[in-house]
Formats: structure tokens, sequence, C-alpha cells
């Protein structure tokens, strides 16, 4: 499994009903797309659970490199460049997924959490953790999935979930209204942890 998202902060004042009307349009174009597991269309506004900006932040989760590729060099991701600019696109290596009690219902928040991965700490039991963790996370009550990935890179840790109601209380992360969820090879994501 790989992880992917980009970011495009927008102005405080943007209409984000632009977004969500240009999701409405657009968003069908990923339903079918090989290599895809799922793509979640996120927004934050500004003053909304939290947010401090306004920002459109897709997130994906692929199944294939092949996929993941093919979107970002056949053409896809040139639509979204042309409009707002083209964005640094994050990607990461899979650790661990789970299907939450809720997986056949809309998802309507998801929750990104970032972290450093911890000096000092062998990287088997930030591995073990991160599976654990995902493991609780699908199993809120509401939950439809959660994801946990890693960049080692910069040795970034992610916590991703989809949830069916509110973000759950205490949540810690970024809370993002869900627009869309594309979702051609959801089943092809291998549960569990990732090696």
């Amino acid at each position: 499994m790989h992880a992917m998202q980009y970011t495009f902060t927008l102005p405080a004042d943007y209409p984000m009903d632009v977004i969500r009307e240009r999701v409405a349009r657009t968003g069908h174009l990923l339903d079918d797309w090989p290599g895809l597991g799922l793509k979640a269309y996120l927004v934050r506004e500004r003053g909304k659970d939290g947010s401090p900006v306004n920002q459109y932040a897709p997130f994906y989760l692929w199944h294939t490199v092949e996929g993941m590729n093919s979107f970002l060099w056949d053409g896809a991701f040139q639509r979204p460049t042309d409009d707002f600019g083209r964005p640094a696109v994050r990607q990461w290596t899979g650790l661990a997924y789970e299907e939450g009690d809720a997986a056949g219902s809309p998802a309507r928040v998801a929750v990104v959490r970032r972290r450093p991965v911890p000096d000092g700490v062998p990287l088997s039991e930030v591995a073990a953790d991160a599976v654990r963790e995902t493991g609780r996370s699908a199993a809120v009550d509401g939950a439809l999935l959660a994801a946990a990935v890693v960049d080692t890179a910069c040795w970034e840790l992610v916590q991703f979930s989809l949830h069916a109601g509110e973000a759950p209380d205490g949540v810690e992360g970024e809370v993002f209204q869900v627009l869309h969820l594309s979702e051609p090879g959801r089943g092809l994501l291998t549960r569990g942890r990732q090696w």
C-alpha cells in the first residue's frame, strides 16, 4: 500500500463552494481508476472543526504504484495543477490498514494525524505501535477504515481514518470533511500490517 496527499491552502475569504462544486462535477472520474484503493476528497474550512485555514487536501491509498504513477504522469493530475498550481505531493509507505465496523457507510469526516518517528526507539517498536493504533482507530464506533503510513525521508508517521459521523471525541489530528470517496480498489488493499 502506498499513500499520497497534496494540499491547496486557499485564501481566508475563498468561497469553498467552488471546491464543493468542482468535486461534485469531477469526483466520479476516479471511481474506476486502475490501481487506486481509495481517494478521499477532503476539505477544511477556516473556523470549522478547529481549522485555521481553507484547504483542499485529497488523500489517496494506492494498491499499485503503477496506478499512482499513471495518475501523476498520464494527465489526471494536470487538471488541479492547471487550476491551482503544482503542489508538493507527499508520499508514504504503508504500515497497516484495517476496515471498521461502519465500512459500508458513506464517509463524512477524515482525521489525519502526523507525528515524528521518535529518536531512540527501535523502528520495529514504532511500526508495531502504528499497527496497534490502526486497529484501535478502526475499532472506534462509526469508523469506516484506518491506515498508518510512514515517510522515511523525514521519519514522519501519519495515521489516517474515515468516519461515518463526527470526528470521535478526543481525537488528535486535523479534521476534514469528505466531499466524495472514490474507492475502486478498496477491497484490494491488504488488511493488517504491510510487511
